[in-house]
């Protein structure tokens, strides 16, 4: 279940209205994030990675900088060290990337639409989905032969063949520029937690879910 051309845009549009609106640091980011679609926060996972070289996942101040200012965030120098001091709260110097994710990610509902963060129902929906694909139980799930493409509209309407439809979907998964089909439990997470802003109804989440993953 991927959000379709027109509520990627929507989902965009809304958080460039909100990003005009913000006034801290972390939403701010947040919006930024999701102004690039339901695979944003991905987007700025990558950037970590890339700069994270012993994968420690701990991320320094100077570090941190860097990854705002790649990514375009906006932020003055004095909102950035705030944001980090924000983020570290043991005054370590560091910050954990998993911790920050998670910081990042919760609370993308509550600011888009004015929900609560992503319910524990949902997160275990989407643990299923993934734990059904992570069949080797290393962490990393190939894509191919799970997802249920005959649902999707482009399918559907003949605008794009069986395989086609599997390949755009995987795209929104790329984020550590790896062309291999295969995602992560923190990647998968990441663009359901924004395809679960979008999407009011519980019920109606674990549905698509389920269909499209073929539970």
């Amino acid at each position: 279940m991927a959000l379709s051309l027109n509520e990627q845009k929507q989902l965009q549009l809304d958080s460039q209205r909100k990003l005009a609106q913000a006034k801290s640091p972390l939403e701010k980011l947040r919006y930024t994030c999701l102004c690039r679609g339901a695979s944003g926060i991905n987007g700025i996972g990558r950037q970590f990675r890339i700069i994270d070289d012993d994968n420690n996942k701990l991320i320094s101040k100077e570090e941190f900088v860097k990854v705002c200012h790649d990514f375009r965030v906006g932020l003055t120098n004095d909102e950035t060290d705030g944001l980090f001091a924000e983020i570290d709260r043991d005054g370590s110097g560091s910050i954990n990337f998993d911790e920050f994710l998670e910081a990042l990610r919760v609370q993308c509902g509550f600011y888009l639409i004015f929900q609560p963060p992503m319910s524990e129902n949902r997160k275990k929906i989407i643990e299923l989905v993934f734990n059904k694909m992570d069949k080797t139980g290393d962490g990393a799930d190939d894509l191919r032969g799970v997802y249920n493409v005959r649902s999707h509209p482009k399918y559907l309407n003949g605008e794009l063949s069986e395989k086609d439809v599997l390949n755009e979907y995987l795209k929104t998964f790329e984020s550590r520029g790896e062309k291999d089909g295969k995602v992560t439990w923190q990647e998968f997470l990441n663009y359901y937690s924004a395809v679960s802003s979008s999407i009011d109804d519980d019920v109606y989440f674990d549905l698509m879910l389920r269909n499209a993953y073929k539970l």
